[in-house]
């Protein structure tokens, strides 16, 4: 079964709920995986470290339904409950569609949903916005809704009665509590290991659900889906197993934005993870045949990492040698120079030639075409991607001749961006790995032959 927790809009209180339910089930010995609707880094951040496991996305733009479904039933089961956290409003897709929204996913799986409200301020009016919810697609299930910022017992009997009128069940009622409000940053909420108390917030957010939630209604709803096939079973090794190709991986607080599934489909492949820090200021491991440098804030850091001149030189000699993947975060590393949160330019690896400031955000989904062959990428390709980010860099528009590819979204006019060529790829746009099977086959390829693709390349 599972359950998906969603709301109305962004900011209503579906990750406090879902954390809370997390909290209360694994301090009651129970195992519970949690799933992130969508591209998001920051909340399954947060999933995982309260419930124990990696929070794996459930994104259908980005994956394809076939994921999905493998992702939820082979992770989700054999535990004892599941839970789903939507994604901004319950019917909030691609642009103005439901593509790839909570609903869909929640469809698609055949899951019911549990509206969390933000009640402050509402009386009966709360039946309106719940009714429409509720009648909005007859596809779905409304299991019950959960209030957030309820002031008062008086206000909470109130919209009970509110919601008796038109039949819909109140799974819980939460006070407005300040002190377990979530800190967030400019890209969203604040990456876990910013928390502090992180233990006592977990003990609160277990006793909110004690307290406030009507766990009786809603355990049914948790119950964990049937035991399905290892997501990662189509992906097999190489027959002809090569010796390991170790693989470094750049992890600490200015890099972490990394979906579970991309380490552990290397591992499987013969591709141990290296743990490397550029914040540690150290070299680059010697026996690593490769580089991942996933997104995060390094601009929140800039002014340290330009310190650190023994992982900015390793990186300098590493990535002329062998091969190297950067997306978003990972590539600002590579420039010239990166402003930080207070618009002051600080120098980075030098690799590429631009300087990157806070610029407008950009955000959604792309379709990709890659212009040349390169690392990862061949000309003919058709990739799906998510660009997400506020720094812009100050170049001029690249070079549809000397660019990785061209890039499209929902009313985002198609523009060349990134870099490529045989040792290199890097872009503002993350990629799924373990959903495209092509992507780690290639990289493999870099790693095993030393020499990839070179048509058309640099």
């Amino acid at each position: 079964m599972a359950v998906v927790i969603t709301a109305p809009a962004s900011g209503s209180g579906k990750t406090l709920v879902s954390l809370a339910l997390l909290a209360w089930a694994r301090q009651q010995g129970h195992s519970i995986q949690g799933f992130k609707v969508g591209p998001d880094y920051l909340d399954p951040q947060l999933i995982t470290a309260v419930s124990g496991q990696p929070c794996r996305n459930l994104d259908i733009c980005l994956c394809g339904e076939s994921w999905v479904e493998r992702a939820f039933h082979g992770y989700g089961g054999g535990n004892d409950f599941a839970l789903v956290e939507g994604v901004m409003g319950l019917f909030d897709g691609v642009g103005n569609s439901e593509e790839g929204s909570t609903a869909a996913v929640a469809r698609q799986l055949g899951l019911p949903v549990v509206l969390v409200v933000d009640a402050g301020g509402q009386a009966a009016s709360l039946a309106a916005l719940v009714r429409g919810f509720r009648d909005h697609d007859p596809d779905l299930t409304l299991a019950g809704v959960i209030l957030n910022r309820v002031s008062t017992d008086r206000h909470r009997q109130l919209l009970e009665d509110v919601l008796e009128r038109i039949q819909v069940p109140v799974l819980g009622c939460l006070p407005r509590c300040d002190a377990l409000a979530l800190p967030s940053r400019h890209l969203g909420l604040a990456p876990a290991h910013e928390l502090g108390q992180a233990d006592l917030r977990i003990r609160r957010w277990a006793d909110l659900a004690a307290e406030h939630l009507n766990l009786k209604a809603l355990l049914p709803l948790l119950r964990a889906p049937e035991m399905g096939e290892d997501p990662l079973k189509h992906i097999e090794p190489d027959h002809h197993k090569r010796p390991d190709r170790p693989v470094a991986v750049a992890g600490d607080a200015a890099f972490h934005f990394r979906y579970p599934e991309t380490g552990e489909l290397l591992e499987r492949l013969g591709m141990p993870l290296l743990p490397w820090s550029p914040l540690a200021n150290e070299a680059i491991p010697n026996e690593a045949c490769g580089l991942i440098l996933p997104g995060g804030f390094p601009e929140q850091h800039a002014e340290e990492l330009s310190t650190c001149r023994t992982s900015l030189k390793s990186l300098r000699d590493f990535s002329t040698q062998r091969p190297t993947y950067a997306e978003c975060g990972g590539m600002l590393l590579l420039g010239r120079q990166l402003s930080d949160l207070n618009g002051r330019p600080h120098a980075m690896a030098g690799l590429l030639d631009f300087s990157a400031r806070r610029g407008r955000l950009q955000v959604g989904y792309r379709t990709l075409r890659p212009l040349r062959d390169g690392l990862l990428t061949r000309r003919g390709d058709q990739l799906q991607g998510h660009e997400f980010h506020r720094w812009e860099l100050d170049t001029a528009p690249q070079n549809p001749d000397t660019s990785l590819w061209e890039i499209e979204g929902w009313r985002s006019q198609g523009r060349a961006e990134g870099w490529t060529h045989p040792k290199l790829h890097a872009s503002w746009v993350h990629l799924h790995w373990a959903s495209c099977s092509t992507i780690c086959s290639r990289w493999d390829d870099a790693l095993g032959t030393g020499n990839p693709a070179t048509t058309n390349a640099l």
